[in-house]
């Protein structure tokens, strides 16, 4: 985590700096600014005004924390509140470190998480005002940014916390659940408004809020030379012929003997996927039934790659191998559960 402190008085620093003790572990950034008097080696002078120098800030940051007054702190990040899913976190704690405040972003974001862990650490009140958080109702949001999945809807997802507020919403999943469903849900498969935790453009409710966890691995093999886009359109028909959501995709794969493939390298640049190379002692080694082609053998040294290299570091081969223009296609999922509690 990034964080950023802002204090505007001695009292406030020191109310800062036990914050940054209650809010950052090991590995996490914190920031620290103050007015210029009262500046230290722990904390940059701000540049006035406050307004301007806040915008950076908030670029860089997973979290901000203002000590002071809610007033200063909403008129120094207006300008620059875009969006739930890419807003950080804003807390405001007054001065004596008596409250604090979840001001921003609290589900996705992280805000109100981290109240409550600051709150803690501070000895102090947590300050939260979110409908589900005061309801004791499941925040799929929230929920959703911990476990890292792709939310396909925020309209959706609005519409399932009023939802759940009235009562239970149905949640389906095609993953194995662990623990007891969440309050304000319950398993199933039909209702107006749910929840569908896929890889798969599946919408099995009126309203479908699809959660889609990037587990998927894609294997490419290509003929030297191949352009990106033959790789691009023959990826694109797999995904689309087998409903594969495309934010499922965690990384591609391929043999290392195509590790400088500009085609490839370009195309998973593109989609913004990182890509692992496997030695053929590698892919021959993964267990499993493959289509063997003996011409890819003679290239390579292993009968397949597509699913070979998919399937490595995964559970199941979901799609084998799809070929067209010199380039082959597969999809391999890892494990995962859906995790409550």
């Amino acid at each position: 985590m990034k964080l950023a402190l802002f204090a505007f008085s001695r009292r406030g620093c020191d109310t800062a700096r036990r914050v940054r003790g209650a809010a950052c572990g090991a590995g996490d950034e914190c920031r620290a600014y103050t007015m210029a008097r009262y500046a230290q080696e722990d904390f940059e002078a701000v540049v006035p005004p406050l307004s301007r120098f806040t915008g950076p800030v908030m670029a860089w940051a997973d979290a901000v924390v203002f000590v002071g007054a809610c007033g200063i702190a909403v008129r120094a990040i207006a300008p620059y509140v875009a969006d739930k899913r890419t807003d950080p976190a804003v807390l405001v704690a007054d001065e004596r470190g008596q409250f604090v405040i979840s001001l921003l972003s609290g589900h996705i974001g992280g805000a109100n998480e981290l109240t409550r862990r600051v709150a803690a650490g501070l000895g102090a009140t947590g300050v939260i005002t979110t409908a589900t958080d005061v309801n004791g109702r499941f925040s799929v949001d929230a929920w959703a940014a911990q476990q890292g999945l792709a939310i396909d809807s925020m309209r959706t997802a609005k519409a399932v916390s009023a939802a759940i507020l009235e009562g239970p919403v149905p949640l389906s999943s095609d993953f194995p659940v662990t623990g007891p469903l969440p309050a304000g849900t319950e398993a199933g498969e039909r209702g107006a408004v749910g929840i569908c935790v896929s890889w798969r453009r599946r919408r099995p409710f009126g309203e479908t809020l699809l959660l889609v966890p990037p587990v998927l691995h894609v294997g490419l093999g290509c003929r030297r030379g191949t352009p990106a886009e033959a790789i691009r359109a023959l990826v694109e028909q797999v995904l689309e012929e087998h409903a594969i959501h495309p934010r499922a995709v965690k990384c591609a794969a391929s043999i290392d003997l195509k590790a400088e493939e500009p085609g490839l390298l370009a195309f998973c640049r593109e989609k913004g996927w990182p890509v692992r190379f496997h030695s053929a002692g590698e892919l021959a080694a993964v267990e499993g039934a493959f289509t063997p082609s003996a011409f890819v053998r003679t290239v390579t040294g292993v009968d397949n790659v597509c699913e070979r290299a998919a399937l490595l570091g995964a559970e199941r081969l979901l799609v084998k191998k799809t070929a067209r223009d010199g380039v082959t296609v597969a999809v391999a999922a890892e494990h995962w559960e859906v995790r409550f509690g």
